[in-house]
């Protein structure tokens, strides 16, 4: 893990990104202090699994039904 303060970051920014790409954690600091992480971002669309949400879904028995406080309204 490295740690860079803010002003050696800005310095070093092409080289702190290249690090980061190559796995190394690299943190960045204000007064010694670490406030954040410089990470690659992992490609967020992946190929769809069909069938994926199976068991997760489900629907209540009375969906289609009117609620019976609304009846009179109709």
């Amino acid at each position: 893990m490295a740690q860079f303060n803010i002003t050696e970051a800005k310095a070093h920014f092409s080289a702190l990104v290249q690090r980061a790409l190559m796995g190394e954690e690299v943190i960045i600091a204000r007064d010694n202090k670490p406030i954040l992480r410089l990470v690659p971002v992992k490609d967020a669309r992946q190929p769809r699994q069909p069938g994926s949400a199976r068991g997760q879904v489900w629907i209540a028995e009375d969906f289609d039904e009117t609620p019976k406080d609304l009846k009179e309204y109709l």
